[in-house]
């Protein structure tokens, strides 16, 4: 773990048998996951695969992101809320998964909400 690097709350950072490299002031958002051993869904044996996880320096990793097993993040590096990394990224690159269209609702909607308000 480098100098000066922020860990929000929530985090998973599981290094069981590979380790995780962080460069100095990093800044890892809130809930963040980052693995190094995951289960290999075409093992029928539900074997582990895994490697090193390797983060750069001034890197930004935004709240909710998952970076995945044997993956690098370089040098000052975004990578944007809730992104799944499953591929390396280049220093100076930001990564993100935007949201995108995938179908429509029905027209016209029917309901009515009806709840109890949290504050009063």
């Amino acid at each position: 773990m480098g100098d000066r690097c922020v860990i929000n709350h929530g985090c998973l950072l599981d290094g069981r048998r590979h380790p995780i490299r962080v460069g100095r002031d990093v800044s890892i958002g809130p809930e963040d996951a980052i693995l190094t051993l995951v289960h290999d869904p075409r093992s029928p044996h539900f074997a582990d695969r895994g490697g090193p996880v390797t983060i750069g320096g001034h890197v930004w990793i935004g709240s909710r992101a998952i970076v995945l097993p044997g993956i690098t993040i370089g040098e000052r590096a975004v990578v944007g809320d809730g992104a799944v990394v499953s591929s390396d990224v280049p220093p100076f690159t930001t990564v993100a998964n935007p949201a995108s269209p995938i179908g429509t609702r029905p027209q016209p909607l029917q309901y009515r909400l009806h709840h109890l308000p949290v504050l009063l």
